[in-house]
């Protein structure tokens, strides 16, 4: 397979021998380890054979000690196929030309197509796409892929309640779903509002039903807060009690914070590459070099290839590397404690309701062992504690 493709890199010529010392020419050429294969004879005075393009000297030089006559049948291998596409240059640029015009156009954005919006959110939405740089004839290699779109459409803009974004040949497709104007709400069926939890009662605002607490009453979690039945005992009524009681709770929370910890940040530098791949195989266009960062993550976007209507087997492809490093934080124990206070604070926040307010801490426990910071805080919150109980008809005296 080997002497295969150094042959055809080579070159070979089909040759053709006539005369009377064809045979004792063959033989001087065997002698001579000049190589040839295939020899066939033609009639008594001619021989035709294969031999390398580069002996082609020798076997001339050798042709005139024996009065033969040489004729070249045809040439096979690199050096003649090159020498037929120079020869045929004019095309092949010219379809080459056109093949690098046509891809470059059925890589450019022709078409934005938004439908599902009203004239005015849809005016928003190419004022956005616009400042993302998606835009009739900008490259597709230079914008964001279909899914980052989608995602920064829908955190832009609020009037979206979702967004499609797909890319079909050259014309982006969007796919809009507004916003709607919440109905009224229904009429609500007769209920109390009792307690979630334990409380101190600081405050209560009731719309609708008749107020069963005080402000710093302590109640219980299921307590009876804002009853639906109002009126006397001869003109009783059941409504919809509405209405928010703000109490004073309680939550306990345990952190762990070491003194010393590793952990991996970016140093700002970078290095983009770029290339073309073909399947597996990766033809770098620009980025050359090995990389010189000691630890390093890398972030790829492809990005297709078509030809017209069609995907071609190759994609362009961006890669980031970003170099990081190794950092050791250390704490002293009151910066570990500190830490410790935020981190607390940080996981209450997704336990209690977003209108609560924290209003005061203490510190229960604090030890420190091992290299860690233990500790355990109490913290008093202020949040509604009402929740809605429909009065069922079998619980009315």
């Amino acid at each position: 397979m080997k002497n295969q493709w150094i042959t055809f890199f080579g070159g070979k010529i089909h040759v053709k021998v006539e005369g009377k010392g064809v045979e004792r020419l063959i033989n001087q050429l065997t002698r001579s380890h000049l190589t040839i294969w295939n020899v066939k004879r033609q009639g008594t005075t001619a021989i035709t054979f294969f031999m390398r393009l580069q002996d082609l000297h020798k076997l001339r030089h050798q042709s005139r000690k024996y009065d033969c006559k040489i004729s070249f049948l045809n040439g096979q291998g690199a050096p003649f196929l090159w020498k037929r596409v120079l020869k045929n240059s004019g095309f092949f640029t010219g379809f080459l030309l056109f093949f690098i015009v046509i891809t470059i156009l059925s890589n450019i954005i022709w078409g934005i197509q938004i439908k599902g919006a009203s004239p005015q959110l849809e005016h928003q939405i190419r004022k956005e796409l616009d400042k993302l740089g998606i835009h009739i004839g900008k490259l597709q290699f230079f914008v964001d892929d279909v899914e980052t779109i989608q995602r920064k459409l829908e955190d832009r803009i609020p009037e979206l309640t979702w967004i499609g974004v797909e890319l079909n040949g050259t014309t982006f497709h969007f796919q809009v779903v507004e916003k709607t104007i919440p109905e009224p709400p229904e009429k609500k069926s007769p209920q109390d509002l009792v307690a979630t939890k334990k409380a101190v009662i600081v405050d209560t605002f009731v719309e609708n039903g008749q107020q069963m607490v005080k402000i710093n009453q302590y109640v219980k979690k299921g307590q009876l807060l804002v009853s639906g039945t109002i009126g006397n005992e001869h003109n009783e009524k059941q409504v919809a009690a509405i209405g928010k009681i703000y109490g004073k709770t309680w939550y306990k929370s345990t952190v762990e914070m070491p003194l010393e910890s590793d952990f991996q940040v970016y140093t700002g530098k970078e290095k983009r590459k770029y290339s073309l791949n073909f399947g597996s195989v990766k033809v770098p266009l620009w980025g050359f070099g090995k990389i010189e960062y000691k630890e390093y993550d890398s972030e790829k976007e492809p990005h297709k290839i078509n030809f017209i209507k069609w995907s071609l087997p190759v994609k362009y492809e961006e890669t980031t590397v970003r170099e990081k490093e190794n950092v050791k934080r250390k704490y002293s124990e009151k910066q570990a404690i500190d830490a410790a206070k935020e981190k607390a604070r940080h996981d209450l926040k997704s336990k209690i309701p977003t209108d609560a307010k924290v209003v005061d801490e203490y510190v229960l426990h604090e030890k420190v062992e091992n290299g860690k910071v233990n500790l355990s805080i109490y913290f008093q919150v202020i949040e509604n504690i009402a929740i809605e109980k429909p009065i069922i008809q079998g619980d009315i005296e």
